[in-house]
């Protein structure tokens, strides 16, 4: 089974998979114009504007990005990062970087589609995403797409969000404090239930305190180890930037890297981690109030850059600064061993930045599946889908992390696809609407 799993893991994140996500998002950027490189500080301005909203929808501007970056900012950002590099060396960083640049512009071009054609379902909730910009944007042949992408979204957060979550909290508690992986999943599942069955309200009112709490939180950690090894910064920065031209050197445990080895692990962990052309931040941003899709797709890209460009990198710093990737230690384990050389009881940092990013990103993608089931059967399918993921959280903790990985990284690229073939079909409504919304603005409407 995991052989099987692993050719079609090497099948769907193959050199097609990775043109596909990188060539989206360059195509996105180039006829955008850069715009979403250019207007970070403008989304940054709107999203501290977007705290209430104006307009339709279920919650506030601010509200639904702190939803999606509760999914978003997971064990990916200090797992994912660490097994990147253990497996593609140093310069797999770089290729995060690059995947998170043109991720932008995908981010964005999500969001402003998730506005524009996003539906109310029969309790009166705003429903969004892929499965709704391919059916209400694209012609009838290519409706099954959305289908597609409801299925896999659906089956998807069991995988990345519920199972792979719940098994990386319990293994770094009972390797650390010794706790029962059983009783890990029994805690979560109690603590999860209590958000996710109380809907997309109770949802965003954790998560618009928590996520900022705990990314700045872990950003500042990270930047005491940073700022105390100062003078070794720019020799990492061009370990990290050699690497990803040349092959990696094997040292110590490092069995050494090819350079498609850091491109590939770079692009993968870096689009497990930030979601961007997965389309499923953009059913967070559907339920935004907000009347112009693309001030919330200017706020939508900021998940890119904070999650990637920001999260992302501070992990792979300290990771690089305190040597310790050629360890041949991979996962939590290794950004574990790099914070506790970084300062006294810096792996308690990793463990409880650990538990509440898989906290959330299990509360957030809820969400998500929520959607994909009402979508396919309507919202009676709700309390059944709430019901199932808060039971398979303890599932997760008793299961091989290795298979689990696997079938998430599959079931993410059988995501993108649909996901990718709307928005190159809606690229040119995407670049218009954002022209005349940029030129009313310039003429003062």
């Amino acid at each position: 089974m995991t052989e099987l799993i692993t050719t079609v893991n090497g099948w769907a994140w193959g050199p097609l998979m990775l043109a596909l996500l990188l060539g989206t998002g360059l195509y996105l950027s180039v006829g955008l114009r850069f715009m979403t490189i250019r207007k970070i500080p403008a989304g940054l301005r709107l999203l501290l504007q977007g705290r209430v909203g104006k307009g339709d929808g279920d919650i506030s501007p601010f509200s639904a990005l702190m939803t999606s970056l509760s999914a978003t900012i997971g064990t990916g950002n200090i797992a994912g990062v660490a097994t990147a590099i253990a497996l593609g060396g140093p310069g797999a960083l770089f290729w995060m970087w690059i995947t998170a640049l043109v991720g932008l512009a995908t981010k964005y071009a999500e969001a402003v589609c998730a506005v524009r054609f996003r539906e109310q379902d029969a309790e009166g909730n705003y429903s969004g995403g892929p499965m709704y910009y391919i059916k209400n944007g694209l012609p009838r042949r290519w409706h099954w797409l959305g289908v597609a992408f409801a299925i896999f979204g659906s089956l998807a957060g069991f995988g990345i969000a519920n199972t792979v979550q719940s098994n990386s909290v319990s293994q770094v508690l009972y390797d650390s404090f010794s706790v029962p992986p059983l009783v890990t999943g029994l805690v979560l599942m109690v603590l999860v239930g209590m958000v996710v069955l109380g809907g997309i309200k109770r949802i965003a009112s954790v998560a618009s305190w928590l996520v900022p709490l705990m990314a700045v939180s872990y950003v500042l950690m990270s930047l005491l180890i940073i700022l105390a090894n100062l003078q070794t910064v720019p020799g990492a920065i061009v370990t990290i930037v050699e690497s990803a031209f040349s092959p990696t050197a094997a040292a110590g445990g490092f069995a050494g890297a090819t350079v498609w080895a850091a491109l590939r692990f770079g692009v993968a962990r870096g689009i497990f981690s930030n979601e961007a052309g997965l389309g499923s931040a953009p059913i967070a941003h559907a339920a935004a109030r907000t009347e112009q899709p693309v001030q919330q797709g200017m706020i939508a890209m900021l998940g890119t850059f904070i999650d990637t460009l920001v999260v992302c990198t501070m992990t792979g710093l300290v990771i690089v600064i305190m040597d310790v990737w050629p360890s041949g230690v991979s996962g939590a384990s290794l950004t574990t061993m790099a914070f506790a050389n970084g300062f006294p009881g810096g792996e308690y940092i990793v463990i409880l930045g650990l538990c509440l990013f898989a906290f959330t990103t299990m509360i957030g993608w809820s969400f998500y599946g929520e959607r994909c089931m009402v979508f396919l059967f309507g919202t009676r399918a709700i309390l059944p889908f709430r019901v199932a993921w808060v039971i398979a959280i303890p599932v997760g903790t008793v299961v091989e992390l290795n298979m689990v990985w696997l079938i998430a990284d599959t079931l993410n690229a059988f995501m993108a696809i649909p996901n990718l073939i709307a928005l190159v079909l809606l690229g040119p409504l995407v670049f218009r609407m954002t022209r005349e919304y940029f030129e009313n603005i310039f003429i003062g409407h």
